[in-house]
Formats: structure tokens, sequence, C-alpha cells
């Protein structure tokens, strides 16, 4: 080797351990404010010792709202103090665990003063997260437009981000906090597609968090009609506040009628010219819209080390958290897709003979990703993979196409 190439390989060496450190860096201080996510909202909402035993039946009676007892749910329901603060002490953090987990893969790219939308953002989780996941932006000058219907639920989130903001860094230009925070009360009706603020049709991204499902959760799962104008209705809305060759983001539930509504909102968004650039891997037809296999398109996370004393209260509300699933899409300018690629969407399960399966989108459709035995290579919810083997088989149980792993996963 050359003394020439011999500097250019120290040279890179060097700015690959620098990469690296600053990257374990980012990844250990997000961590460390995760594991004090209870100790930061404990610090901002104080709940009096008198009121602090009803707590986990507050948050179970809310939990209820939010999934079998949807139908008696009020819109202003985050209005009332008691739910508002089994919220903001057990779904808020819960819902920045889940979307930290998310956002810290995606590639969503933001430069100086750049704006984002961030459509039914309530105790401001999104931006929350995003400042949680992505220390990298902190330093970035961004507005920020959080659109609500709750002027409580915004004020309290204000105030958290506020305390995140202060507990994140003691350098003076993050305590300076260079994120512009804009509330904006007001109800989003996706019927109406147009202005929503005065940064419509400019934003950079445009979010939408749990906030869709609210909708279409009181349409019956047979009605796919319904379904689909709802789907199309929300894309326009999401749509119009964006610029050109800008990133979405639908964040839904992991339920089956979240998976059926991303399924047609990224439809819907393709024939608005946004394809999809996560977690699909082509603009192909979806191969579980029409959900022929009782099967959908969401994702996972099943090794999570959250607070304790999160844990303590969930078991408290005897709402344990074994997983934390979701749904979501992403269209992105950069949308870097192959149609040679399948992202897993299952767990795995085992199979015949001492393999093990799990189920993947790819252009070619609906797969079944197996592996052999003596493959070591763990695959989970959400990776995807870029090198496997054909087998020219098809799965007689799901009508999958049959692929085997190879090596590479990403």
């Amino acid at each position: 080797m050359s003394i020439d190439n011999m500097i250019k390989s120290c040279i890179k060496y060097q700015r690959n351990q620098l990469i690296n450190t600053v990257q374990n860096k980012l990844l250990a201080e997000t961590q460390n404010l995760l594991n004090n996510l209870p100790a930061l909202i404990n610090k901002t909402f104080p709940i009096p010792a008198q009121f602090r035993g009803k707590l986990p039946s507050d948050i179970a009676e809310l939990s209820r709202l939010l999934t079998n007892k949807r139908g008696e749910r009020s819109l202003s329901y985050l209005g009332r103090p008691n739910f508002l603060s089994a919220y903001l002490h057990y779904f808020l953090p819960w819902n920045l665990y889940r979307l930290c987990l998310l956002l810290k893969d995606l590639d969503i790219k933001l430069s100086s003063d750049d704006t984002i939308t961030d459509l039914g953002s309530g105790t401001l989780t999104f931006p929350a997260a995003l400042w949680i996941a992505r220390p990298d932006l902190r330093t970035v000058p961004l507005e920020i437009f959080c659109i609500d219907r709750s002027s409580q639920a915004l004020e309290a989130g204000k105030k958290f981000f506020d305390t995140l903001c202060a507990a994140s860094s003691t350098s003076a230009e993050v305590k300076g906090n260079l994120w512009k925070i804009n509330l904006v009360r007001k109800d989003i009706d996706i019927r109406k597609s147009g202005v929503i603020h005065n940064a419509a049709g400019k934003s950079k991204l445009v979010s939408a968090v749990n906030l869709f499902n609210e909708i279409y959760e009181r349409v019956p799962h047979s009605n796919t009609g319904a379904l689909k104008q709802i789907a199309f209705d929300c894309a326009k809305m999401m749509h119009a506040q964006a610029a050109e060759n800008t990133c979405l983001l639908t964040v839904e539930p992991g339920i089956p009628q979240s998976g059926r509504f991303i399924s047609f909102l990224r439809e819907a968004l393709i024939e608005l010219g946004r394809p999809p650039a996560a977690p699909c891997t082509h603009s192909e037809i979806c191969p579980l819209g029409d959900n022929k296999n009782k099967k959908w398109c969401h994702f996972a996370h099943e090794n999570f080390d959250p607070p304790k004393e999160l844990a303590r209260l969930s078991a408290a509300a005897r709402l344990p958290k074994e997983r934390l699933v979701y749904s979501y899409l992403l269209t992105n300018a950069a949308q870097n897709q192959t149609t040679q690629a399948v992202r897993v969407i299952s767990d795995t399960f085992p199979l015949p003979g001492g393999k093990t399966g799990c189920y993947g989108c790819s252009a070619q459709g609906l797969v079944l990703l197996t592996k052999d035995k003596h493959n070591k290579d763990k695959v989970k919810s959400g990776d995807l993979i870029t090198d496997f083997i054909d087998t020219n088989e098809q799965d007689a149980k799901s009508g999958a196409l049959i692929i085997n792993l190879s090596k590479e996963k990403k």
C-alpha cells in the first residue's frame, strides 16, 4: 500500500471512529431522556398525594374509552382534568417511547427554518418525540405548528416540552430552544382539505400521530368504500399542508382497521403524487389492502426496557405492556426504494422441519420468509431484507410466495 493510500485509510478510520462515537453519545442521551420521562412529567405536572391513589383507576378508565368504549368517548375528553392527568402520566410517556423507536430509523431530513405541521398534536407528543429521538435536530431552527381542538392539551404539552428542552443539555443553543412552537386551537375537518393555518402548502414535514383513528374507528370493518373515502380525504388534507417533494408521516395504532386504513391512505397519496418511502419497499399495489389473508401492516417491538416507575404504574392500572405496536406510513422526496427488498411485517413462528418463518411485504406481493435451523441470523418485525433466495414455491395456507433468508438484513 502506498503512503498516500495509508494516510487516506487512517483519515477514513479516524472519521468513522468519530462518527461512531458521536452516534453512540446521541443514542445514550436519547435513552437517558426516555428513562427520565416519569420524573420529568412528575416535575411538570405534580399530583397532590390525596389524588395520586386514584391515578391508576383514571388510567384504566381512559384506556377503556380509547379502546372498547370508543362510542362513549367525547371529542373533548382531554378537557377533563382527571383524564388529562391520566394521559400525561401514562399514555404520553408510552407514546413517546413508541414513537422514538420509530423515529430513530426514519429518513426525515430537516434544515434551518423548515416548517412542520403536526395535525392533532394533543400534548405535543410528536414534537417531543422528535426532540428526544433526533438530537441532531435540536440546534436546527425549526417552526412547528401544533394543531388540536383541545387548548388544555396543547398548553399542557407546551409546558412539558419546555421542561424536556431544559433537561436535555447544558449547551446555550439548546437551552435557548431554536424550535418555535405555535399552538393552534382548531378543529380538524378532513372534508375541508384546504388551508388549516398560514403555513399551509409550505411545510417540509406534515405529521399526524394517532389522529385519524378517531374518525375511521367508527366505520364498520365491512364498509370498505367508506374507509377508502376517509383515507382519500385524509390524504388530500395532509397533501394540502405540505410543500412539493416533502415528508408526510402518519402513525396509527397497530390494529387491523388501522392497517387497512394505512393501505388505503397509501393508495390515495400515490394518486396525489406522493409515493411511499417507508415501510414500503415499492409503489406497487399493497398486498395487504384487500385483507384476504386477515393480515395487516404493523410492527411490534418486544425487547424494550421502559422506566421502572412507568412499568409500575402500568401494573397498577392493570395495563402491562409486553409489546409496543404501531402502523405507519412515510412519504419522502428521497425514496431509495428497491423492488428486490422485503419488509418483515410479522413475528417469527415455527415451521415444519425445524425451520422458522415470518411474513413480509414485497413488490411481488405477500411473501413467507423462511429460515433454515442452521441460520442463526435474527429476524424481527420491521427488518428490511435484501438478500434472499427465491424458491419458486407458494405457501398453501396464505398463498404467499416462499423465499429463504440468505444472509443480509438491515
